[in-house]
């Protein structure tokens, strides 16, 4: 999962994985996380999802994070917003009133970055990254996220020997990743049958989707 692997997955539009409309949990369960505020919010990983335009008409200053120049320009262009577009190191800014695309490597975030940020809005970070960097990936959220962050973590698990992403992540491995730092709370567990547009397409009997609340302590 080499940043050339990104980038030539955004060049060639093999996004599969862009819902292309916003998601039914982020619906269903951030008026809980929130509690009705307008807190800043943190997006990894995160394309050109719609869910980000869903929390900034909720009022959320948003910084999404997305490796791909081409996921940031086509995020504002799809919507007929134009973005102030600032080039620096380590991350090119696209802003648009409060929300934020960083341009760049996710492990290149420092606290500094991250100060007024109290959510995590997480359908297509862990899912999008193989076995081996999850840890990683978990470790340096932690490290740069405030304490009492609260998450909303979406995951999807699947019996196959496909390859990901998105890739299959166990209940089990979330609470093994996150159970040092965090309380952790599963919210909902649903089944995807065959004919669910994701199995269909990789060809899986079933899948299941859970959606975690995550405190960092």
């Amino acid at each position: 999962m080499e940043h050339d692997f990104w980038h030539e997955r955004w060049s060639k539009k093999e996004i599969g994985f862009h819902e292309g409309s916003v998601n039914k949990y982020l619906y269903d369960h951030w008026p809980e996380l929130s509690g009705g505020g307008t807190e800043g919010v943190l997006v990894p990983l995160c394309g050109k999802a719609h869910d980000m335009w869903w929390l900034h008409d909720r009022g959320h200053p948003v910084i999404g994070v997305e490796l791909s120049e081409i996921a940031c320009k086509d995020f504002f262009a799809e919507a007929g917003e134009k973005a102030m577009v600032h080039p620096s190191e380590p991350f090119t800014t696209f802003a648009h009133d409060s929300l934020q695309l960083w341009c760049g490597d996710f492990f290149q975030l420092v606290p500094a970055d991250l100060q007024h940020i109290r959510l995590v809005y997480d359908r297509a970070a862990l899912i999008a990254l193989p076995p081996s960097m999850r840890k990683a990936y978990v470790d340096h959220l932690t490290a740069i996220i405030p304490d009492n962050t609260r998450i909303l973590l979406i995951t999807l698990d699947y019996k196959a020997s496909i390859t990901g992403p998105p890739f299959n992540v166990s209940d089990d491995e979330v609470h093994e990743l996150y159970r040092d730092d965090y309380d952790i709370k599963r919210v909902l567990t649903n089944t995807l049958a065959s004919d669910n547009p994701f199995t269909k397409r990789k060809g899986l009997a079933s899948a299941t989707e859970s959606v975690f609340q995550l405190t960092k302590r």
